[in-house]
C-alpha cells in the first residue's frame, strides 16, 4: 500500500530515485509520495461506498503540510482538526472550513470564535464545561454553533498506552453512561445546534472488531438522539492501523526476509469496511470517518545519512544524522521504522547494532539490537513508514533546525518545505537591553 521499492538496485518513491534526491537536497529529509496518499484516500473511499452518505475527514495532525492538505482537498476529502492553527492550514491549502470537524479536550475561546466565524462543520465537545463555554462564544458573535458529544464507549482497543482513547481512563469524551444527561443539557442551551455524535477509540489498531464493538455499543444512543434531538451525523472517528514491520513495496516483508523480522497483522479497508458497514447503514445517518496515519503513515520516509560507527564490549552504535528531534516516535511510543539503505545490498548479510542520532540523550535511537545490513560511513537510509507523526512532532531542540520536506509526484520531486536555517532558529528572540 505505497510507493517505495527497489529498481535495478535503487531505492525508489515513485520514478524518484531517493539516492540521488538525498544528494541533491541533503540529509536529513522527509520525503513523501503522493500516489501513495491518493490511492490510501480513494481505496478507503470505495470501501465504504456502500454507506452513500459519508464524509472520511483527513486527521491532519498526522501530517499537516500544505501540500498533503491540498492533495486530499482535491480528492474531496474533509478535515478533523485540533487547533485553530490547523483550520488555518487548511483554509490555506484550498480546503473548506464546513467540512471541518473540530475535536481536541482544551480548545480555547478564541480558537472557537474563529472556527464559528469560518463555519465550522461541527464542534467534537469533551466536557460539560466546553458545551458552556461554546454556547458562551457563539452567543456573543451572534452565532449558532454546531456540536457532537465525543462519547466514550469503553472500548479496550490493542494498542500502545499512549495512544489509547476509548477507555474510561482515558481524559477523552463523555462516558456512555452520562452521554443522555450532556445532549439534554446541549439542548437546552440557546446557542447551540445538535448536529451528530463522535466517537474514536484510539490509533494504531489492527484488527477490525474493535471498532464494530463501539458501533454496536453506541447504536442504542444514536438512535434515542436521532428521534429526540434530530441527529444528522455519526462519526466513527478514525484508528484504522498501518504496516511497520517488513513493509516494503506490494510485499509483505523487507529484502532480508530471512532475518526473523515480525511480520504485524495488517487490516485492509474492505476487512475494515465489512465489520461497520452493515450496523452503521441501518442508522440512516450521514457516517464521518477521520483517519490519518491510514492515509499518509506509509506514504513517507525519513532519509538519513551514516556519520560515525562506534563499538563498545557490549554493543556496534550506527549514528545517523538524524534525531529524535526529527522523529520521536521510537523514544516516545517505542515505534518501529524499517530502516532501509537506499542502495540495495547485494547479498542478505546483516549485523545487530543500535541506530542511533547526535541528539544529547539516551532515548535518541530510531532501532535497538536490529539486525540490518552494513552500514558505512556516508551509506544513505531511509526509516520507513515516516509520513505519520513524523515532521508534525518534531522541534528544534539542541538547536537543530527543521528539516525540508519533499513531495513526489511520478519522476517529479519538489520541496514543499524549505530547509530550516541556523538563522531561523532565533528569529524573533531578543537579547533585552
Amino acid at each position: 500500500m505505497h510507493s517505495f521499492r527497489y529498481t535495478d538496485g535503487s531505492l525508489m518513491c515513485e520514478g524518484v530515485d531517493l539516492e540521488s534526491l538525498a544528494a541533491e537536497v541533503g540529509t536529513p529529509a522527509y520525503v513523501y509520495s503522493s500516489e501513495t496518499i491518493r490511492n490510501n484516500y480513494r481505496r478507503l473511499d470505495a470501501a465504504l461506498a456502500p454507506l452513500g452518505d459519508r464524509m472520511i475527514c483527513y486527521a491532519m495532525k498526522a501530517n499537516s503540510n500544505l501540500s498533503v492538505l491540498n492533495l486530499l482537498a482535491k480528492e474531496g476529502a474533509g478535515f478533523d482538526i485540533v487547533s485553530g492553527g490547523e483550520l488555518f492550514r487548511v483554509l490555506k491549502a484550498g480546503g473548506r472550513a464546513d467540512r471541518c470537524t473540530f475535536a481536541g479536550v482544551g480548545k480555547t475561546a478564541a480558537e472557537i470564535d474563529y472556527a464559528l466565524r469560518q463555519g465550522i462543520y461541527s464542534f467534537n465537545i469533551e466536557s460539560e464545561e466546553e458545551l458552556e463555554r461554546i454556547n458562551e462564544v457563539a452567543g456573543k458573535a451572534g452565532l449558532v454553533a454546531p456540536i457532537a458529544v465525543r462519547v466514550n464507549p469503553d472500548v479496550d482497543a490493542p494498542t500502545h498506552k499512549y495512544i489509547s482513547t476509548g477507555k474510561s481512563k482515558n481524559k477523552f469524551g463523555i462516558g456512555l453512561d452520562r452521554a443522555a444527561e450532556v445532549y439534554a443539557r446541549a439542548a437546552s442551551l440557546p446557542n447551540l445546534r445538535i448536529r451528530g455524535l463522535q466517537t474514536h477509540i484510539g490509533s494504531q489498531i489492527l484488527k477490525a472488531p474493535p471498532f464494530a464493538e463501539a458501533v454496536r455499543k453506541l447504536t442504542p444512543l444514536v438512535l434515542e438522539l436521532k428521534a429526540k434531538h434530530g441527529l444528522e451525523f455519526f462519526s466513527v472517528g478514525g484508528g484504522v492501523g498501518i504496516v511497520y514491520r517488513g513493509a516494503l513495496a506490494s510485499g509483505d516483508v523487507a529484502w532480508w526476509t530471512g532475518s526473523g523480522e515480525e511480520t504485524a497483522e495488517r487490516i485492509t479497508p474492505e476487512e475494515y469496511a465489512s465489520e461497520v458497514i452493515g450496523p452503521l447503514k441501518e442508522l440512516g445517518l450521514r457516517i464521518l470517518f477521520e483517519p490519518g496515519r491510514f492515509i499518509v503513515g506509509n506514504a513517507g520516509v525519513l532519509l538519513t545519512t551514516v556519520l560515525y560507527r562506534k563499538e563498545t564490549p557490549t554493543k556496534k552504535f550506527v549514528v545517523v544524522d538524524a534525531g529524535m528531534n526529527d522523529l520521536i516516535r521510537p523514544a516516545l511510543y517505542e515505534g518501529h521504522h524499517e530502516i532501509e539503505p537506499l542502495r540495495q545490498p547485494e547479498n542478505t548479510a546483516t549485523e545487530k547494532v543500535d541506530v542511533v542520532g547526535p541528539v544529547c540523550e539516551s532515548g535518541d535511537f530510531f532501532a535497538q539490537d536490529r539486525e540490518v545490513p552494513p552500514l558505512a560511513p556516508g551509506d544513505r537510509i531511509a526509516l520507513m513508514s515516516a509520513g505519520a507523526y513524523g515532521f508534525v512532532m518534531s522541534s528544534t531542540y539542541n538547536a537543530r533546525p527543521l528539516l525540508p520536506e519533499v513531495l513526489v509526484e511520478g519522476t517529479k520531486s519538489t520541496v514543499v518545505r524549505a530547509r530550516q536555517t541556523w538563522e531561523d532558529l532565533i528569529r524573533g528572540e531578543v537579547v533585552p537591553s
